[in-house]
């Protein structure tokens, strides 16, 4: 038993720098901006449509009927303040949490009155690990204003920022495996992985398209011939979402499933037109890797930029 709890601990409790949750905080919340940013006048027009339209999902399944457009807008601004203010980091205690919830709303009430698109519930999946975990103790407003050691937190590295990381990476590979296990309960199974099924798919999606006058994959009418790379695509679809939960196992067998799942969402998009932005970005898979390296990087060659600088006057520091 002690054994197992030791390894259930250095699972889930693995140390971490607390730069590495405070990029991921400043990624996933820039995404969330651009999100809800670029699609705020479509987001407040869709809360004035038919109530007959409101079909709630998520926390919105508590509402009978559909709030009035001007609290709808109201909600979708409190958001997009909220969102500036956990990017900045500041009084992250309380925008933090505020911030996931506002997120996982407006994200629902959109959904709620069209097709569901599921490639944006990571996004509110991973705000909401990052609203309620100290994901602002370094490379933030809180952390200029008071020391992270003062309060119990090393930010060079303490167990908080490792289970945070730990959770977004499960339930990023948790989604695919759910993606896969509904494939497999479909009612074409494992014929996923045949490559008539999945040509067939793609046809149709691509005619769908044509019907509408919607652009489909700018690469699909040259692959349509070749049968086998369709059956390649089954099998990688089929490896990546099952096999996702083997990503949890170490860290170079996450990064290499980040890798090939970030490459077959490119695929996809080339293919059938299909485009997953939160994935395509590469935020998704941020944290399988070290991204706080990207500041290391940064503030090392600003220090190389520094050291060549020529002194205008003699003498001159």
């Amino acid at each position: 038993m002690t054994r197992l709890l030791r390894t259930l601990d250095a699972f889930w409790f693995p140390p971490a720098p607390a730069a590495r949750l405070a990029v991921l905080r400043i990624l996933v919340g820039a995404f969330a901006l651009w999100l809800v940013g670029s699609h705020y006048a479509m987001w407040v027009e869709i809360g004035r449509s038919s109530p007959t339209l409101f079909a709630p999902v998520g926390p919105v399944a508590l509402l009978r009927h559909p709030l009035s457009p001007e609290v709808n807008q109201g909600v979708i601004v409190a958001t997009v303040v909220a969102n500036v203010l956990f990017v900045l980091g500041w009084r992250h205690r309380f925008t933090g949490p505020a911030f996931a919830a506002l997120l996982m709303w407006v994200i629902s009430y959109r959904l709620s009155w069209s097709m569901i698109y599921h490639s944006m519930n990571l996004v509110a999946l991973h705000a909401l690990v990052l609203g309620f975990t100290p994901a602002a103790d370094a490379l933030s407003l809180d952390a200029r204003r008071a020391s992270t050691v003062a309060a119990g937190r090393d930010p060079a590295g303490a167990w908080q920022y490792g289970f945070a990381i730990r959770l977004l990476c499960a339930v990023t590979a948790l989604a695919y495996f759910v993606t896969g296990l509904a494939k497999v309960a479909s009612p074409m199974g494992w014929s996923w992985a045949t490559g008539e099924v999945i040509r067939s798919q793609v046809a149709a999606d691509a005619l769908r398209k044509g019907v509408l006058g919607e652009t489909g994959g700018p690469l699909f009418q040259l692959l349509y011939d070749h049968v086998w790379l369709f059956t390649v695509m089954g099998i990688l679809t089929f490896v990546v979402e099952l096999g996702a939960p083997l990503a949890l196992l170490n860290k170079r067998a996450g990064q290499i499933w980040a890798v090939v799942a970030f490459m077959m969402h490119w695929g996809i998009l080339f293919i059938m037109g299909i485009t997953f932005r939160y994935h395509l970005s590469g935020i998704l898979y941020a944290p399988f890797f070290d991204v706080e390296r990207l500041v290391g990087w940064r503030q090392a060659r600003g220090r190389r930029r520094s050291s060549r600088l020529i002194p205008l006057y003699p003498g001159t520091p």
